[in-house]
């Protein structure tokens, strides 16, 4: 068995960093290792199968930015145990180091202020190494070095989105990036003029389980409508997730059916069959499975689930050719992973279904930042673009489904199973907060090539949705602030 050990200092901070118990090793290829978290003293003690080098993947405070996930450089595993502040700090220079030689290789200039922030990061680094006789020394510094890194990952991304959107802008007018958010359920509410504002692209959910509640009765009232609202508004149609493979995705009288998967997997095309030919020449781009590489709805195995998506794929290729067809990621980092519930990543789970020819035409990932037990952590600027580059050697086109949450607390019209998690971002959960994270990471997912759409979860949380306090217009009907923002975003860059 393979052991990492991790010194903290200070170590009172074990008591206030439950965080410390998610942590997880990953692999050089990206690929999360399940892992076995215990604490000794003041020692983090990760174990895992493999007996090979990692990175740890851990929150950490951060002064000025929360607590995001950070991860260490790749370390061979010894007796002795490592520093965690000071693999911390070394990890994110790394990485920033790295990712400034492939941007600066593109033609991208480095922006003002960069060099004085990555070379006191360096200097204060370099300090926490020579006072590694003083732990509490060494660790001070280290976080201080942290910090900088930050600090100069956050001015460097955010100089290459601008780059980027400008560099797009040369070639179009409007990046033709799409936009749009679920829609509600009261189609005659005050939020159209909001939404006609914000977004290009109608998402209407064509969702199994709210389709057939019970077995043969079908409701298409409410998705007829919205269909029929997008066309008259000239928006472009998003239909789906059809199947959706997470908990409370699916019909409740499917589950009887879980232990016989050939049943199920002739229900499955036959509503996949009956939706898409109901909505044919109308809605052409299709989600056709959403979670199925995380699965939990129903009791099948992970192979069974990625043959459910692939037989679903290949029925709506058969009904029609002409329509994009997507399945959604969700937590793309992986990190559920490290559970041991789970044999494929979710880019394996994706790539497996690119390499069976089922005419895939695109992967849509899911980014839930501050839920539990399915949303992702918070990270900084530079961790979602190298993810999204990471994504994009697919060669598919890919979209993004956001969500965030406005407000801590239970929401009574959200997912029972989910819930808002104290807030690792830079400041507590608020509207304001929701509508500041949206300014930071809209313009770099509109900036990246192979992003073609970004998507909100819900508009409303007034209507049922999934992540708790995550819509764009509250209970009472009033706008977030949020969406005044991504309104503003669309002005300047979009159709």
């Amino acid at each position: 068995m393979g052991v990492l050990r991790f010194l903290i200092q200070p170590a009172s901070l074990l008591n206030s960093w439950p965080e410390a118990h998610r942590a997880y090793i990953s692999g050089f290829d990206q690929s999360v290792h399940t892992t076995r978290v215990e604490f000794e003293d003041n020692l983090l003690v990760c174990r895992r199968q493999v007996s090979e080098s990692g990175k740890l993947n851990v929150a950490w405070p951060v002064a000025g930015f929360g607590k995001p996930m950070v991860s260490t450089a790749s370390l061979p595993e010894r007796q002795t145990p490592y520093l965690l502040p000071l693999e911390l700090a070394r990890g994110k220079i790394v990485q920033l180091r790295n990712q400034l030689a492939a941007w600066d290789a593109a033609g991208m200039q480095t922006p003002v202020g960069y060099a004085n922030l990555s070379s006191e990061a360096h200097s204060l680094f370099a300090k926490a190494v020579g006072a590694q006789s003083d732990l509490k020394l060494c660790s001070e510094l280290a976080d201080q070095a942290l910090q900088r890194a930050f600090q100069a990952a956050e001015l460097l991304t955010q100089s290459y989105a601008q780059q980027s959107l400008s560099v797009r802008h040369r070639r179009y007018s409007q990046i033709p990036t799409l936009v749009g958010a679920y829609l509600p359920n009261d189609l005659d509410g005050p939020w159209q003029p909001h939404y006609l504002d914000a977004f290009n692209t109608g998402a209407v959910s064509v969702k199994w389980r709210n389709i057939e509640p019970v077995e043969g009765e079908y409701h298409w009232e409410l998705f007829d409508a919205q269909v029929d609202w997008c066309e008259d508004n000239r928006l472009v149609v998003r239909g789906g997730p059809l199947l959706d493979l997470a908990p409370q995705g699916m019909p409740d009288w499917l589950l009887r059916w879980e232990s016989d998967i050939w049943n199920l997997q002739s229900f499955v095309c036959d509503f996949v069959e009956t939706a898409i030919r109901r909505y044919q020449g109308r809605v052409r781009m299709w989600e056709v499975a959403a979670r199925g590489n995380s699965g939990g709805g129903m009791a099948i195995t992970e192979e069974n689930r990625l043959g459910l998506v692939a037989k679903a794929l290949e029925i709506a290729r058969q009904v029609d050719e002409e329509a994009q067809l997507f399945i959604r990621i969700d937590q793309p980092w992986a990190e559920y992973q490290a559970r041991g519930q789970h044999r494929l990543s979710p880019m394996q789970f994706a790539d497996g279904l690119i390499r069976a020819g089922l005419g895939l035409s695109g992967i849509n990932l899911e980014i839930a930042v501050g839920y539990a037990p399915r949303g992702s952590a918070s990270r900084d600027l530079l961790d979602y673009s190298r993810m999204i580059d990471m994504w994009s050697v697919l060669g598919l086109p890919l979209h993004v489904t956001l969500a965030f949450p406005s407000a801590p607390g239970i929401d009574p019209l959200a997912n029972c199973d989910l819930e808002v998690e104290p807030s690792n971002w830079k400041y507590p959960w608020s509207e304001e907060a929701q509508a500041e994270w949206i300014d930071l990471y809209l313009p770099l997912l509109i900036a990246k090539p192979a992003v073609t759409g970004v998507f909100w979860n819900h508009l409303s949380d007034a209507s049922p949705h999934i992540f708790p306090f995550a819509g764009l217009i509250n209970s009472a009907g009033t706008p977030k602030p949020a969406l005044q923002r991504i309104a503003r975003h669309r002005q300047n860059y979009l159709k």
